[in-house]
């Protein structure tokens, strides 16, 4: 019999004993070396050669899917972000110039676009401010860092922000840290 076509791979022994052992029981009954019998399970063992190395290299390239997605995962917010950063380093420079010193509006203009930019980004991927100024406390999105006794408000109202949270779609990146407005007294 000739060699199977295809990568090698080796078969369980149960699967090869089963092999064997369904065709010495079928060539019993017909003959001892019918030639039909032999070309079925050479084309049986072929084909089940291949189907596991099919099977092998789309394990492996499953893996290697995965492990790219997982390393690369922030590429495109990256490359987002690299103007936001390049305009950064614009105003830095900008700063520091001696006769640019006292031209501090320019520079606080340019930083305010840079950080409108960079929230337009954040936006554009799915990240969303949570809303929580005059806004009834949840714990669900807001972390109470302080009270304070109030009679502007109602118990129970954020009164300020010290920190802004934000959502990613559904999901909480990082809770508001806020200060809660409490019965006077």
């Amino acid at each position: 019999m000739s060699e199977p076509k295809g990568p090698k791979v080796d078969m369980p022994d149960e699967l090869i004993a089963e092999l064997e052992s369904t065709g010495s029981s079928k060539s019993e009954a017909t003959s001892a070396t019918d030639p039909a019998l032999e070309a079925e399970l050479a084309e049986l063992k072929d084909r089940y050669l291949r189907l596991a190395a099919e099977f092998d290299n789309f394990r492996r390239r499953s893996l290697k899917e995965r492990q790219d997605l997982h390393n690369y995962a922030i590429e495109n917010i990256v490359k987002d972000l690299l103007p936001t950063v390049d305009n950064l380093d614009r105003a830095v420079v900008h700063g520091r110039k001696e006769e640019q010193r006292v031209d501090s509006e320019n520079l606080l203009q340019g930083v305010e676009l840079t950080h409108r930019s960079l929230l337009q980004i954040l936006q554009r991927h799915g990240v969303v401010e949570i809303e929580a100024a005059g806004k009834p406390f949840d714990p669900q999105v807001h972390e109470a860092v302080r009270r304070v006794p109030s009679n502007e408000h109602p118990p129970g109202t954020v009164v300020e922000v010290y920190q802004k949270g934000y959502l990613l779609k559904d999901k909480l990146l990082r809770p508001a840290m806020v200060a809660v407005a409490s019965e006077p007294g």
